[in-house]
């Protein structure tokens, strides 16, 4: 019988790793591609010099980025982020740490225009870098964020990054973004 002979066995297993790995090979292609800037859920970098908003998709549930209208600022800027350890206090996409706001969709956060008016910027972008530069100026809330030192042109590419970090379709991810500013 077919089902003693060890040989059966043997090839019965070589044959499903083959079939699997390939799969797998698949997979891992079609990932790449969905999570690689200018994927299908990634802009490229060069969403920095559009307008960034959210608007509700009935099709998949949830509130997804609409970009209209890359810098090495999108490179320089994660190094800011990465140099002064931001994620020990601050969340990205989920993770690090919970002691200070999420930043995943700072740029979209509404109470940057009224922190226009508080820094005497032009811009959100503008109101950003001051605030960025020197933190214990512009105090939120009952926690300080710390004055990390951060040039101008190091807080510019540190707004740049958080602008396309904004863009990236994170599958509704924070929940009901766009509702904070009608709840208001």
């Amino acid at each position: 019988m077919y089902f003693d002979d060890p040989v059966f066995w043997r090839a019965g297993a070589i044959s499903t790793i083959a079939v699997m790995s390939i799969v797998l090979i698949m997979l891992t292609i079609d990932s790449l591609s969905a999570i690689s800037p200018g994927g299908s859920h990634v802009p490229p970098y060069t969403v920095i010099n559009q307008h960034i908003d959210y608007k509700f998709d009935s099709n998949r549930g949830f509130d997804v980025p609409v970009i209209s209208g890359a810098e090495p600022l999108i490179d320089r800027g994660k190094m800011v982020i990465q140099s002064r350890a931001c994620i020990d206090c601050h969340t990205f996409f989920g993770n690090g740490a919970y002691y200070a706001p999420d930043l995943t969709k700072a740029w979209l956060d509404p109470d940057w225009e009224a922190w226009q008016a508080v820094t005497g910027a032009d811009t959100r972008e503008g109101a950003m870098v001051k605030f960025l530069m020197d933190p214990e100026q512009y105090r939120t809330w009952t926690r300080t964020m710390p004055n990390l030192g951060v040039s101008e042109e190091e807080a510019q590419a540190l707004v740049a990054y958080l602008k396309w970090m904004s863009a990236v379709d994170t599958n509704g991810f924070p929940p009901n973004f766009n509702q904070i500013e009608q709840r208001r």
